[in-house]
């Protein structure tokens, strides 16, 4: 079982940024789909990018040139760097791993953009 610890949310003012981090119990190198994911109240939960251990990404066209999401395999850990915020992107953020076919999820991290 992996357990997924995020840290790094707050409250923002928009045009500000934010990096969040996902902590991963055990070593993600093997870990080929890392996510992040977000719901904002009274919505679904959306995928927000996901990378690849070969380091493709892909992400939501609403962030698109503003997100970039990393991982550092050595610190078995995701990052997600948010530039520009928008009170649009206000949300809990989750990170999520998929591995032998089961997804985990961390607690999530609220990110709150407003002035």
């Amino acid at each position: 079982q992996v357990q997924l610890v995020e840290s790094g949310g707050g409250l923002v003012q928009p045009g500000g940024s934010l990096r969040l981090s996902c902590v991963a119990s055990e070593n993600i190198f093997r870990i080929n789909r890392m996510a992040w994911y977000r719901q904002a109240p009274e919505k679904s939960r959306e995928l927000v990018a996901d990378i690849y251990s070969g380091g493709v990404t892909n992400y939501v066209d609403s962030v698109k040139g503003r997100f970039a999401i990393s991982r550092d395999n050595a610190k078995n850990t995701m990052y997600l760097q948010m530039n520009s915020l928008k009170p649009e992107d206000t949300a809990i953020y989750y990170c999520a791993v998929d591995k032998d076919g089961i997804r985990y999820w961390g607690q999530g991290t609220q990110v709150t953009v407003s002035s």
